[in-house]
């Protein structure tokens, strides 16, 4: 399917990652809907997004980091990945990050949660019934937010944890933001925006005039999460502006410790 980037780009401003749901179920419309871009949206082979029918508890485990535990979601849809593929890992945080943004234009509430010690992996694999080769990397609820943030949502608000994000000076090297066409300032906007696990930020940006290359700025996993899924949903959040601004390029997947390059 073609990448519905005005509505995603939109989406990337509003997507906020919530932990406190309405259990109420979600309309039928409205899983139908999902049901279609998880089948529609898989621009890899090796990764996939699928919804799963049980309840999220049987699923997620306790607390999330230091963000507490998610509570009430009354869906959840899991990342699944081909480990066979090297990049499995950038593959599934782009195709899952597509998902999530489209829920997000919805109007539905998502949280990435990722990591056996923060869902059970084993639980929605049986679930789904995946192929030997394949893995769930990680998994989202998905419905309606409550209407305020919790005192615990608010209080890591407070506090910067969810929402701080490095300045965009900190993370690129390379060209000088001064000589940045006008897409390249807008997609690594978007990209400092993307969600990362413990808002980790794990990404680095090469600039080039034609380009933007991702890499991983320290070892490839923290509480044993990809850092290579966060970067595959910069890649994303990259291509999603960039064809907001009238730019189109494609992805070149490159040798660790570089992740990818956008080239136009």
């Amino acid at each position: 399917m073609e990448i519905p980037f005005r509505r995603w780009h939109s989406a990337i401003f509003q997507r906020r990652s919530r932990r406190r749901y309405d259990s109420t179920p979600l309309e039928p419309s409205q899983l139908d809907n999902l049901k279609i871009i998880c089948r529609e949206f898989r621009p890899f082979s090796q990764a996939r997004a699928e919804l799963i029918n049980a309840s999220p508890d049987e699923i997620l485990r306790g607390a999330i980091g230091s963000y507490g535990k998610v509570k009430g979601a009354p869906t959840l849809m899991a990342f699944i990945g081909d480990m066979n593929d090297f990049h499995v890992h950038e593959k599934v945080g782009y195709t899952g990050e597509g998902i999530i943004l489209e829920a997000t234009a919805m109007g539905l509430a998502t949280c990435w949660v990722g990591g056996s010690l923060f869902f059970r992996r084993e639980v929605a694999a049986s679930l789904l019934g995946i192929r030997e080769y394949e893995k769930v990397l990680a998994v989202t609820p998905v419905g309606r937010a409550v209407e305020e943030p919790t005192l615990e949502e608010a209080a890591m608000t407070a506090f910067g944890l969810f929402h701080k994000r490095r300045p965009l000076t900190e993370m690129v090297a390379g060209l000088e933001s001064g000589e940045w066409p006008y897409w390249i300032k807008s997609a690594l906007e978007a990209a400092r925006l993307a969600p990362s696990a413990i808002n980790r930020q794990p990404w680095r940006f090469h600039v080039e005039p034609n380009s933007i290359t991702v890499s991983l700025g320290s070892p490839s996993f923290d509480f044993g999460i990809s850092k290579r899924l966060d970067c595959g949903i910069a890649m994303l959040h990259i291509e999603v502006s960039a064809l907001d601004s009238m730019v189109k390029g494609k992805w070149q997947f490159l040798e660790a410790p570089n992740v990818a390059r956008f080239e136009v």
